[in-house]
């Protein structure tokens, strides 16, 4: 399972006190108005910060990095990615994954390893599991309970109900 997380990006400079607006990946911002500190990614370069002050903006939050003072400061980490712990996720509700770990996840389907998760993408109805097969074919298959049955994220692997959603 994977420990660390993006939470949130960075869309620019707010204000004139060196805030950035922050957009929440999960939809949910309570876990990035605790969160006292973060790593920054930007551009493959990764930076520590310390979070000074975070304010809810529905629907977003606006913070504070200590040290930038400045909208030009601020500025400087648009785009960036906001890296967490998993202990600082936003928490889950019963029923759901963190996508990072769904990646990777062995697909079976009546006892058959067919191929790997590699990636869960949001659609127009809900999200879609990207699967490699082992033929090295990709497919999108909805993530819903019609198709899918057991997930184990512990043990690596997701059950299909049925391969004809394949074909």
């Amino acid at each position: 399972m994977t420990g660390r997380f993006v939470v949130g990006l960075v869309g620019g400079a707010f204000g004139l006190e060196g805030f950035v607006k922050v957009k929440s990946l999960s939809g949910e911002t309570g876990h990035l108005l605790c969160l006292r500190s973060a790593v920054l990614r930007l551009r493959g370069d990764e930076r520590d910060v310390e979070i000074e002050k975070s304010v809810p903006i529905f629907p977003s939050v606006i913070m504070k990095f200590r040290g930038v003072n400045t909208p030009e400061e601020a500025g400087k980490f648009a785009g960036a990615e906001i890296i967490t712990g998993r202990e600082n996720a936003s928490p889950l509700k019963p029923g759901e994954y963190y996508i990072e770990d769904l990646k990777g996840l062995e697909v079976t389907a009546d006892g058959c390893v067919l191929g790997h998760i590699t990636g869960v993408f949001e659609g127009g109805g809900g999200y879609v599991a990207e699967i490699r097969l082992a033929s090295g074919d990709l497919k999108l298959v909805p993530f819903r309970n019609e198709f899918f049955g057991e997930i184990d994220v512990e043990a690596g692997r997701a059950a299909l109900h049925s391969t004809w959603i394949l074909e």
